[in-house]
């Protein structure tokens, strides 16, 4: 059903400043600039996702939604949108798995500089069967134009997207069993807790479980990125001259990597950049 990751929402509140700081991160400039009632919305993309920036607009209820969202939860990512060859197929998949779809609506988008138009189908399961997390299924009508880079050392695709759980085992469930992905990986260290890693497209969904005092057992939350890059070093390099705050590099948690943690500039969204080793 699901072929990859379509694009990752992240919800700021100054949409000019998220949009100048994910330039400098990402070394890429916005491919799509868009809005409808209540939000304003840009798109980096890459060859395997889009990034979506999106932030209040106007007084209406969905902006006035919006930053009541920001306000409960901050600033992240908001939602998560899979890509599917078939919308109708699709929700008939998740009906039989009772995650609730809603009815395929058709959609058209516009960008604002350029006038080009693009259409997709889309389907969206109710969030209290799924976690708390807001899973959107999306079959596009064309590809949409990419990202030109800006910089040396640029993010060339997602590598990975971080979910945090203190229920694996239903988790496990709702992505592997449910949703269908390949589950490649199940490991867990005392240090750390426990990581599975799920197959979406050239990429990994990653649910993490770190046992933490009070955590919330009923809600899992969208929590962190790994952006791929060619050249860790020379992204790091990038982005210290940037003036941000980046740790040396490491060997990753998967044998075929190494990374660094950015520690500013992204908007409260734990962050690494990710070089695969192997190929």
């Amino acid at each position: 059903m699901i072929t990859a990751i379509d694009h990752i929402v992240v919800l700021v509140s100054d949409l000019n400043e998220a949009v100048a700081t994910y330039q400098t991160l990402l070394a890429r400039a916005p491919a799509w600039r868009s809005g409808d009632e209540g939000s304003d919305n840009v798109l980096f993309t890459f060859d395997n996702m889009s990034l979506e920036l999106m932030a209040p607009s106007g007084s209406g209820p969905i902006a006035e939604r919006l930053r009541t969202l920001i306000k409960l939860e901050g600033e992240g990512i908001a939602s998560l949108c899979f890509r599917v060859a078939d919308a109708a197929a699709a929700r008939h998949r998740l009906e039989r798995v009772a995650l609730q779809p809603t009815p395929v609506a058709e959609v058209e988008g516009r960008d604002r500089t350029t006038g080009a138009t693009l259409t997709w189908k889309r389907t969206r399961t109710a969030t209290e069967t799924t976690r708390g997390v807001r899973l959107f299924f999306l079959e596009l009508g064309s590809e949409r134009p990419h990202s030109l880079v800006t910089g040396p050392a640029p993010v060339v695709g997602l590598d990975h997207l971080v979910i945090s759980t203190a229920d694996p085992n239903r988790a496990a469930a709702l992505y592997g069993a449910r949703l269908g992905l390949d589950m490649a990986l199940d490991r867990s260290q005392q240090d750390w807790g426990r990581l599975m890693s799920f197959h979406c497209g050239d990429l990994r969904l990653e649910v993490v479980h770190r046992p933490v005092a009070g955590s919330d057992a009923e809600h899992d939350k969208l929590w962190g990125m790994g952006w791929r890059v060619d050249d860790v070093e020379a992204a790091r390099e990038r982005l210290l001259a940037a003036g941000l705050t980046v740790t040396s590099s490491r060997a990753g948690r998967h044998a075929d990597t190494r990374v660094v943690t950015v520690r500013s500039g992204t908007h409260r969204i734990p962050t690494l950049l990710v070089q695969r080793t192997l190929a």
